[in-house]
C-alpha cells in the first residue's frame, strides 16, 4: 500500500509524514546541552580537558565504587522501584521523612516530572532569563508559559521572580542556589524570606545542585512539609556520579505522593542506587571532594587573572571567568580553546555571555586550560 503524501510541518517548513501531537509539533529538535562526545565527533578529536560539563573528574567515593562493582553481576534485576533503601538513608540523612522523599533519574528528570505534574498548557511558570535551560526545555515540552526575569549584578533575582509570580499567578518559580552558570548564591536567610512573599499557589522550585559546595549559611532552614517549595539535590556534582542519573526531591509528603501517579517505576539505575547509598555513608570522601574543588577554584582563578580575566565568586564546582568584553568575544575564545581540545562552556544570555564557565578538574586538565588559554587570546589581540 502506498505511503500517504506528507504534511506540511508548520515549524520547519518541509515535509513530515508523521503527524506529532500540537506541542510537540510546535517545537524546534533540539537539545539543552550539546554533549562533548558530540563535540568530540565534530572536531575528529578527543578533548584533553574536558572542563565544560560540570562534571566533577575527582571521580566517585571508592566505596561507591566497590558497590557498584558489585552490583554489576545482578544487573538483569530491575532496581527496587520505591528505591527504598536510598530513600530511607536519605530521609536520615536530611532528618526528614521517607514519605518527603523521591529518587529520580536525576534533577533533570525528577523536573520533568515536576512540570508534568504541575503545569497545564498555557499556565506560566517563571525563571531567570539565562538560567538552566533544562528546566525551561520542560516546561516548553508540556505546553507551560515561560515567563523570564534578568539577573541582577550576575545572580538570580529572587525579589524580580516573585513579582513575576505575583503578576502571572505563576504555578512554578524555578531558582538554583547556587547558580549555574554564575556560581553565585544567596543566603538561607533570603531564600526564607523569598517564600513569605510569593502568591498563593505558587511553588518554588529549589535547585540545590551545587548545595554541597556551597557556604553553610547558604542553605535555608526550611520544614519539609512547606507547602511552598520542593528541593531538589543530585549525586551527579559533590558526589561524582553523573552518570548514575540519581537525584532526588525533598517536599510536603502530598506532593512527592504525586510523582507515582506520572513516574517510571522502573527508571532508576539499579547499580546507580546502589552506589549512590555507598557514597552517602562516605563522608570522608565528600570532605576530600570539597577540598579538591576549593583547591581547583583557586587554580582556575589564578589562571584567569594571569591573563588579565577575572574571576567570578562561585559556591560549586565551576568558575564563571569575565573576559571583559561581549558575548561574541567570549565565544570566539570558547571555539579557540576547543580548537586545542579544551571544552568549556558558556552562559546562554546576556549579560553573563561575556562569561565562560570553566570547571574544576584534575591537575592535568587545569594545566592544559592554562597553556591553551593565553593562546586562544592571542589569537583575538
Amino acid at each position: 500500500m502506498p505511503l500517504r503524501a506528507g504534511r506540511l510541518c508548520g515549524f520547519c517548513g518541509g515535509m513530515t509524514r508523521f503527524r506529532f501531537a500540537p506541542i510537540a509539533a510546535a517545537l524546534p529538535a533540539t537539545v539543552p546541552f550539546t554533549g562533548p562526545e558530540t563535540l568530540e565527533r565534530r572536531r575528529g578529536a578527543p578533548f584533553r580537558a574536558r572542563l565544560g560539563a560540570n562534571e566533577n573528574g575527582f571521580g566517585p567515593s571508592p566505596r561507591a565504587v566497590e558497590a557498584m562493582e558489585r552490583a554489576a553481576a545482578e544487573a538483569w534485576k530491575y532496581a527496587d522501584p520505591d528505591s527504598h533503601d536510598l530513600r530511607h538513608a536519605l530521609a536520615g540523612h536530611h532528618g526528614v521523612a521517607p514519605q518527603n522523599v523521591m529518587v529520580g533519574e536525576g534533577i533533570d528528570g525528577l523536573l520533568g516530572l515536576l512540570v508534568r505534574l504541575m503545569v497545564a498548557p498555557g499556565e506560566a511558570v517563571v525563571t531567570s532569563d539565562g538560567a538552566y535551560p533544562t528546566f525551561n526545555y520542560h516546561v516548553a515540552g508540556f505546553g507551560g508559559r515561560l515567563v523570564k526575569v534578568p539577573y541582577r549584578e550576575d545572580a538570580e533575582d529572587p525579589d524580580a521572580l516573585v513579582a513575576a509570580a505575583c503578576e502571572t499567578g505563576a504555578r512554578l518559580v524555578y531558582l538554583a542556589n547556587p547558580d549555574n552558570p554564575m556560581g553565585s548564591w544567596h543566603s538561607g536567610a533570603r531564600i526564607e524570606a523569598m517564600l513569605d512573599d510569593l502568591p498563593q499557589g505558587s511553588l518554588l522550585v529549589l535547585d540545590e545542585a551545587y548545595a554541597e559546595f556551597a557556604p553553610e549559611d547558604a542553605i535555608p532552614r526550611i520544614d519539609p512539609e512547606d507547602a511552598r517549595v520542593i528541593r531538589f539535590r543530585t549525586f551527579s556534582k559533590a558526589h561524582a556520579m553523573a552518570g548514575a542519573r540519581i537525584g532526588y526531591a525533598i517536599g510536603p509528603a502530598e506532593l512527592i505522593a504525586g510523582f507515582d501517579r506520572i513516574r517510571n517505576h522502573f527508571g532508576i539505575n539499579r547499580i546507580g542506587q546502589v552506589g549512590a547509598l555507598a557514597a552517602l555513608g562516605d563522608r570522608d570522601w565528600l570532605t576530600h571532594i570539597r577540598a579538591e574543588v576549593a583547591a581547583a577554584r583557586d587554580r582556575i582563578g589564578d589562571i584567569a587573572r594571569m591573563n588579565g580575566l577575572a574571576a567570578l565568586p562561585s559556591a560549586t564546582n565551576f568558575v564563571a571567568i569575565d573576559c571583559g568584553r561581549d558575548g561574541a568575544f567570549a565565544q570566539a575564545l570558547l571555539d579557540g580553546l576547543a580548537q586545542q581540545g579544551v571544552f568549556v562552556r558558556m552562559p546562554g544570555a546576556a549579560p553573563m555571555n561575556r562569561c565562560i564557565r570553566v570547571s574544576c578538574g584534575p591537575a592535568p586538565e587545569l594545566a592544559a586550560f592554562a597553556e591553551a588559554l593565553p593562546k586562544a587570546i592571542g589569537t583575538l589581540a
